[in-house]
């Protein structure tokens, strides 16, 4: 019976860090999918910034939290806004593969 309890409880350590590990994987998609919805917003920005004859980069790192400031590159092509946003990871190498890109397009109205 003793050899049974001890193979009782490797397997509750087991299955504890197999939840473990998917709840870590979940939490990295969903904050890849903030991270998108952000990019989006930030892309939106800036096109509507480039549109009204205002810097497109700062109105898009403006539409981001605080946290993104370093995560976050945007180039501006024409009327392309274009923001790619690394998502919040414990490991930056997760991060980086994750990174997400979002783009908006403007035209200056003309008067």
């Amino acid at each position: 019976m003793a050899r049974e309890g001890g193979q009782a409880t490797v397997e509750i350590v087991a299955a504890v860090l197999l939840l473990l590990l998917a709840g870590l994987v979940a939490l990295q998609l969903l904050a890849t999918g903030y991270a998108l919805t952000l990019a989006d917003g930030a892309a939106e920005a800036g096109a509507l910034a480039l549109a009204a004859g205002r810097p497109a980069k700062e109105a898009a790192r403006d539409a981001l939290p605080g946290w993104a400031e370093d995560k976050v590159e945007v180039s501006v092509r024409g009327g392309e806004v274009v923001v790619r946003l690394r998502p919040p990871s414990p490991l930056a190498d997760v991060a980086a593969h994750l990174a997400v890109s979002s783009h908006a397009f403007a035209r200056k109205a003309e008067r």
